[in-house]
């Protein structure tokens, strides 16, 4: 039996307290090097971590890395760059803001770079999916950072867009496409998109795909790509449709696990008030009147409900914007921009901002209502305390949401402090309006953690959330 490669090391090291300290060479194909790097890099210790150099990425990138200051790999690029420059499938189990998109876009445009072809006319030589037009555009604006000192040429469709001027983006073909399945799939009907030349796929936010009803559209698209190709998928969570789909879709995929939930968990500080839903909206208002809380992403379980408190902010001369699926692109872009700029304080909206929305400086995100399924409560609160910083999560608990916050503690592992809240005095009714009526100050009892109650329907959306 041959000497291990060195992605086998890394796992090796991992899973084998013997081999904890031994020194390996690294040695990396011509194909994996770039003009000015060494056919053979030092004895590389495995108790160390990597540098994106010793994991074989290739000159070109490497220098854009260092202008985005990005220095140190993060664990999933650590485990992930080495295989995937090899040709393995790959099976990730990671949430936003572990590095991943740099995990598969670094040796993609590497792959890419070593063997440059002609996709030809409405060609496509790597595919992502994405679950959201944000998440699709994130990616895609990834690409050309990390690619820029390359001749890649990419291109995004997503629904809320022109259909038309994506169509001419993908007339001559592109190296790189960034796609929601669902505008994908009106492209390949319309005859604008071949993907017979496809040799790398990604399928990215697999779960939040199938959440959404993606299931069908992603196996056509998966139909229509060559089956000697490489497979990558990555998912916050396993559940068993995603898993199923894994093993239909990839040939022995390396899986890598990294659980930055409980990272996330204990950089973020996490409180709750227990708070009936009629007073949710004040309470909102007297939080937001400490100039501490900088920049606010606040989250609420539907569209309607979002439209409904930026409108109570506006009234209360908070500087606000919605986002959510019934808004047009441009008007979702326009209120992200206007979140990140700081003409809007506030930024309210539903779970389609969860994930793949990266934006500095979020002081505190608020759940004016809680997610009923807890898996979006850790991507909610992942919008703060990223790239190292501190973070605050505030969540309102009506009455009814008792359910889900033990859903959440349980996922957690880790019970949410409890802060005091003072109802504000309830308003005189109609035959008292002569008198002031005495505020009904009530203590809420003290939260204990229990089991999650089952069989709760929870809610599926197919493209509009």
């Amino acid at each position: 039996m041959g000497a291990p490669s060195y992605a086998e090391k890394i796992l090796l090291n991992r899973s084998d307290p013997t081999a904890r300290g031994k020194d390996y060479a690294l040695e990396l194909p011509a194909a994996h090097r770039g003009p000015r790097s060494p056919a053979r890099f030092k004895e590389y210790s495995l108790v160390t971590s990597p540098t994106f150099a010793e994991l074989g990425v290739a000159e070109p990138l490497l220098r854009a890395l260092v202008a985005e200051n990005y220095l140190n790999p993060t664990p999933i690029q650590s485990q992930a760059i080495a295989p995937l420059l090899a040709g393995r499938d790959l099976l990730g189990i990671a949430q936003t803001g572990t590095g991943k998109t740099a995990a598969f876009a670094l040796p993609i445009l590497q792959h890419l770079a070593a063997k440059p072809e002609q996709p030809g006319p409405r060609g496509v030589r790597a595919l992502i999916l994405a679950p959201t037009r944000e998440l699709a555009i994130q990616i895609s604006q990834s690409f050309r950072t990390y690619g820029r000192h390359l001749h890649i040429r990419g291109a995004v469709v997503i629904g809320g867009l022109g259909m038309h001027g994506q169509s001419q983006a993908l007339s001559r073909g592109v190296d790189v496409l960034v796609a929601t399945p669902g505008r994908l799939l009106d492209h390949l009907k319309s005859g604008n998109v071949r993907l017979d030349k496809v040799k790398h796929l990604v399928l990215d936010e697999a779960d939040r795909m199938l959440d959404m009803g993606f299931i069908r559209d992603v196996r056509k698209i998966v139909a229509a790509v060559p089956r000697e190709r490489q497979t990558l998928l990555f998912s916050a969570t396993m559940p068993t449709d995603v898993a199923r789909l894994a093993a239909d879709i990839m040939r022995d995929p390396l899986r890598v696990e990294v659980t930055p939930k409980v990272v996330t968990v204990e950089a973020v500080d996490q409180r709750v008030f227990f708070v009936e839903a009629k007073q949710k909206p004040a309470l909102l208002a007297r939080l937001l009147g400490d100039q501490r809380l900088g920049r606010v992403i606040v989250f609420t379980r539907t569209k309607h409900g979002a439209n409904r408190v930026a409108e109570r902010l506006a009234r209360d001369g908070v500087s606000s914007e919605a986002i959510h699926g019934n808004k047009s692109q441009g008007a979702r872009q326009r209120a992200l921009e206007a979140f990140r700029t700081g003409r809007a304080r506030v930024l309210v909206a539903t779970d389609i901002a969860a994930r793949g929305i990266d934006v500095d400086g979020v002081t505190h995100v608020i759940n004016f209502e809680l997610p009923n399924e807890p898996e979006s409560y850790v991507h909610r609160i992942g919008r703060t305390a990223r790239a190292g910083a501190k973070g605050i999560a505030l969540a309102f608990c009506a009455p009814d949401e008792r359910a889900y916050l033990r859903d959440i503690e349980k996922l957690t592992r880790r019970p949410l402090l409890v802060e005091s809240y003072e109802p504000l005095p309830a308003q005189p009714a109609p035959e008292q309006r002569g008198g002031q009526r005495p505020a009904q100050h009530t203590h809420m009892a003290p939260h204990r953690p229990a089991q999650p109650r089952q069989g709760r329907n929870r809610s599926r959306s197919r493209r509009g959330r």
